[in-house]
């Protein structure tokens, strides 16, 4: 690793810390300028496919399902911290399931679980596009499940 501020290649680790499910965080210090920095690593595991609605196969993205999130929760009270943590955690589950592949309906069952619980706002967003309400008699019996609870 090299140092960001005179790219010495030495340095030694002063502090390290598990930071979540599969990261290591490492403070280090270099050996020639004496400057901190903060590393993180991660272990890289096998590819999550996602199977589809249609039958597709692709590749598990962290980045489209924090988008989605991110979607749900627009103009909402919900810090981008509890968003990263509700990645983390769907995707630790997933992979804790150990296979490679899942079907795309259970993701969206661990996120709208997720969303139930932090803000019911999100939560109605986030259903109504993975339910696919096709008119208002739908989106309402979901809005009235939700208030009964």
């Amino acid at each position: 690793m090299k140092c960001p501020y005179c790219s010495e290649i030495e340095s030694k680790v002063v502090d390290k810390r598990e930071t979540s499910e599969n990261t290591v965080r490492r403070r280090r210090e270099c050996l020639k300028c004496a400057k901190r920095y903060t590393t993180y690593e991660k272990i890289e595991s096998a590819d999550l496919i996602v199977i589809k609605k249609d039958g597709r196969r692709e590749s598990f993205n962290r980045e489209k399902l924090k988008a989605g999130l991110l979607k749900a929760c627009e103009k909402r009270p919900v810090s981008i911290d509890k968003i990263n943590k509700i990645v983390d955690d769907i995707e630790a589950k997933l992979r804790g399931k150990g296979n490679s592949e899942v079907k795309s309906s259970v993701i969206g069952e661990l996120v709208m679980g997720f969303l139930k619980r932090l803000d019911k706002i999100a939560y109605i967003r986030f259903a109504s596009v993975y339910k696919d309400f096709t008119d208002l008699a739908s989106f309402k019996k979901e809005v009235e499940k939700l208030i009964k609870k």
